[in-house]
């Protein structure tokens, strides 16, 4: 685990892990695991990401963030009942800090759908920080 001088996740280290094939495998083996709040921030990033009009430094912090929670390898295991998460939800909340001038109604709206698919509602779903 890399971690930045301040004891927070460095996702820059993790940028290499993403790529968009990646993400939507991740998304369809452990969506409803994640939970409808990771989920929702997940994927209002990405949609971010993929706006042609963010900044390379902000589409960076998206990708580091994103390639942390694709990573198998995290400060805790995605395998541990309740608690496995809360690293990738860490890693989320500085990217969606970073990105939320970006975050328009529009991403919002796609990222509430595709979670909607996903669980059959929106109980718990909002952008952290």
């Amino acid at each position: 685990m890399i971690m930045a001088k301040n004891n927070k996740i460095n996702t820059e280290a993790y940028t290499g892990n993403y790529s968009d094939e990646s993400f939507k495998d991740k998304v369809k083996r452990v969506g409803q695991k994640m939970g409808g709040k990771l989920l929702f921030n997940a994927l209002a990033l990405y949609y971010v990401l993929k706006s042609p009009d963010v900044p390379l430094k902000v589409k960076g912090v998206i990708t580091g963030a994103l390639g942390y929670v694709i990573c198998p390898l995290d400060l805790i295991p995605d395998f541990i009942p309740v608690g496995g998460y809360t690293d990738d939800l860490a890693a989320l909340t500085v990217a969606v800090q970073t990105a939320r001038a970006h975050i328009t109604p529009e991403i919002q709206r796609k990222a509430e759908e595709k979670v909607y698919a996903i669980f059959g509602s929106m109980d718990d779903c909002n952008l952290v920080a």
